[in-house]
């Protein structure tokens, strides 16, 4: 039997609710005149993208609190290796460095690290182009992952 997998396009507010369930992506900027992709941890908050960083880290260099905003993408999935279906949503949008004390603060409690490390600085990506796709088998109702 023939493979029947399909790539289902969704709407916006469904991707930005499957990036909101998983806490794993990839974060795409420019470093030194390349592209760079870099694996972290993410929450969405009221529909923004909020990522912990630290001095030092590649993201941090490209956005800091003295730079307007920095165009980036972001690409989060859950795909079974098994099926081979699931998910994937790729944001495109302005990456700042959040500044506020108070909201740093609330983001560190919102938002562990997952490496061990301390994670003292906060990027916010304001989406604008949001495309998301289910992978489905061809034969059964696209279903969350």
């Amino acid at each position: 039997m023939a493979d029947r997998r399909q790539l289902i396009p969704m709407e916006r507010e469904d991707a930005i609710r499957l990036l909101a369930s998983v806490s794993l992506g990839r974060i795409v900027f420019t470093s030194q005149a390349l592209p760079a992709i870099r694996p972290v941890n993410h929450l969405v908050d009221d529909g923004d993208l909020i990522v912990r960083t630290h001095i030092g880290a590649a993201i941090t260099s490209a956005v800091t609190p003295t730079t307007p905003g920095v165009v980036v993408a972001y690409e989060a999935d859950q795909i079974d290796p098994d099926s081979r279906l699931g998910w994937s949503v790729v944001v495109t949008g302005v990456a700042t460095a959040v500044t506020d004390p108070d909201e740093i603060a609330r983001f560190e409690g919102r938002l562990e690290p997952w490496i061990d490390q301390p994670m003292d600085q906060v990027v916010r990506i304001v989406p604008d182009l949001v495309t998301g796709y289910r992978l489905t088998n061809g034969t059964e109702p696209a279903e969350d992952m």
